[in-house]
């Protein structure tokens, strides 16, 4: 007898009970605004920013309204103006190059491997043409860090590292968002803690953090902030850094910080629901998996694989019968945008020249989230669905 599954991929678990106290306990007071605080109360966001400093250990953090907003300002806080170029990943995902956008820079995409990383070769060739990198961990993915900070430096080039897929996750021991400049996280239900929407933005800078802080709308109140820089910092930024509202509050705030406590925990659980999955696709014909490098401590709350050299029709067809007996899967291969998925040449405002090499490897990009609510049975069931699939389309082609 065929099995379906029957589980839902967007269904995320419940924001948890000391979450939700906290929540009743701001909106209690009313005083969400993260500014609006009473006597020596210390307000959840800035007591937020000083627990994930703490945890990724990095001098300074700054909890804005999203991720986007997040790399937005890194940008802003860096110095980027209209017209500058921007380096960034072909395989990302459309907030990545839309904060490029947002300030008025032009991204200059670089290629993907078939480890669905940055081509490191591909880079080298195009760092002369930006001083700055947005390098996305893209659905969770590190590049060899060492070697690339290693070009980067050599180049002079900033390198600012989008990490909403990262949260959690390290390269050799050193946090995902620590390389770099500036690390910019995600809060959006599907990342890796919920708070609807939201973001981090972290750095050692004193000077990119002040500016940050300025831009996100701390107006004369920065020294509210506690994972931020002394205020002399602030003394000449104040007077030139525009208000770009974009903080966050102190509702989601009181979200987040229990959740952040259990981060370890809920990163472990995914890795079981990765490792199930990876194990169920172990030498299917024409599936290829990702290689994961031993140095690469990653939280994989979504699975990818390759179907690399298919046609654009068998790709469709596996994505239909999975469809069909309940697993969703996505296809960043589709020619046209669909959902979450988009591909560089589908960003028109950035025009770029084809590339091939990544091309082929984007044709055969098979996505699918792995929420928590997914038991380890629901995860074998999947992949054994996935494995069927896959087999029966390859022996027909």
């Amino acid at each position: 007898m065929t099995q379906n599954f029957t589980g839902s991929f967007t269904q995320q678990e419940p924001i948890p009970q000391a979450a939700m106290a906290a929540a009743m306990a701001v909106m209690q007071s009313g005083r969400l605004h993260r500014y609006n605080t009473h006597g020596d109360e210390i307000a959840e966001a800035a007591l937020l920013e000083e627990e994930f400093a703490d945890l990724v250990g990095a001098k300074y953090c700054l909890a804005v309204a999203s991720g986007g907003y997040a790399m937005a300002t890194a940008l802003r806080a860096l110095g980027v103006r209209s017209g500058d170029r921007v380096l960034t990943n072909a395989f990302t995902l459309a907030p990545v190059p839309g904060s490029i956008a947002a300030v008025g820079a032009v991204p200059v995409f670089v290629g993907v491997t078939e480890d669905l990383v940055i081509d490191l070769d591909d880079l080298a060739t195009k760092l002369d043409q930006a001083k700055v990198l947005m390098l996305s961990h893209m659905r969770g993915h590190i590049c060899d860090m060492d070697a690339l900070m290693a070009l980067c430096d050599a180049a002079g080039v900033t390198v600012i590292e989008d990490c909403a897929h990262t949260m959690g996750a390290h390269w050799d021991g050193m946090p995902s968002g620590r390389w770099g400049k500036v690390g910019c996280f995600s809060t959006q239900t599907y990342k890796h803690i919920n708070s609807g929407e939201g973001g981090f933005l972290i750095t050692d800078d004193p000077e990119v953090m002040a500016r940050a802080i300025m831009l996100s709308g701390s107006y004369m109140l920065f020294e509210k902030h506690r994972a931020a820089p002394p205020p002399e910092a602030f003394a000449q930024i104040k007077y030139e850094t525009p208000n770009i509202s974009g903080r966050m509050d102190n509702l989601r705030a009181a979200i987040l910080r229990p959740q952040l406590k259990d981060l370890r925990t809920q990163c472990d659980r995914w890795n079981d629901r990765y490792r199930v999955v990876e194990d169920g696709l172990q030498d299917v014909p024409g599936l290829a998996l990702i290689d994961r490098p031993a140095k690469e401590g990653f939280v994989a709350s979504s699975f990818q694989f390759l179907l690399l050299d298919w046609s654009a029709d068998a790709v469709g067809e596996v994505i239909d019968r999975c469809k069909a007996r309940g697993v969703e899967l996505k296809w960043f291969g589709g020619a046209e945008p669909a959902g979450f998925t988009s591909r560089y040449d589908s960003w028109r405002y950035a025009p770029t020249a084809p590339m091939p090499t990544s091309d082929r490897v984007l044709a055969g990009v098979v996505d699918m989230r792995l929420p928590l609510t997914f038991s380890l049975e629901d995860c074998a069931l999947i992949a054994r669905i996935i494995r069927a699939e896959v087999s029966a389309v390859f022996q027909s082609a």
